[in-house]
């Protein structure tokens, strides 16, 4: 009984903080989007030495790896992305329409500071988790230099989380879940 119930509590969870963000999908394309800036200002570097042990006749043993398939690149490119997420915020289009938008000066928002400092922490704290579930298969990725500039949305928001066009959970059960939380209990309203 109380496995089944933790086991409840720990869906009723998940479902909780994904409705504090509306859109996945627009909130994961942002966080492609600064991985993607992150990818254009990298700077190439050289091959890493990791020929530490002598052996004994006096030469070094050990391995030269590629940087660009090293996994102090991976950690270095996710390292710090959900604190970068931290300057978005989301700015209203039009009536019905919201978008994610790097912010460079917070004291130039013509939109309510309060709001927007709120929707800054959503979505950083939604980078933390979607970095969580991808981690793994994102670092491998990046190792095999399967990721590049132009193609990072579609490999992390639609391959690996599917947050863009395919449902991880059954409509079903997404739509039950749901009608146990209130828009209202999230700290910001998207």
């Amino acid at each position: 009984m109380a496995r089944s119930m933790l086991c409840l509590v720990s869906i009723f969870s998940i479902f909780y903080i994904a409705a504090c963000i509306d859109d996945n999908c627009a909130a994961c394309n942002a966080v492609a989007a600064e991985l993607e800036i992150q990818l254009s200002k990298e700077k190439p570097r050289s091959h890493l030495d990791m020929r530490h042990r002598l052996d004994s006749k006096g030469q070094r043993q050990g391995k030269v790896i590629d940087y660009r398939m090293s996994e102090l690149r991976a950690v270095e490119l996710l390292d710090g992305l959900c604190e970068k997420m931290q300057d978005y915020t989301l700015e209203k289009i039009d009536s019905s329409r919201r978008e994610w938008m790097k912010v460079d000066n917070w004291d130039i928002l013509t939109i309510d500071k309060q709001e927007a400092k709120a929707y800054s922490k959503d979505i950083s704290s939604y980078c933390g988790r979607l970095l969580e579930e991808t981690e793994d298969e994102l670092t491998e990725l990046i190792k095999k230099g399967s990721i590049k500039v132009g193609d990072v949305s579609k490999v992390l928001c639609q391959d690996l989380s599917e947050h863009c066009g395919g449902l991880r959970y059954p409509l079903s059960m997404m739509l039950f879940f749901s009608s146990f939380f209130r828009k209202d209990k999230c700290k910001s309203k998207l």
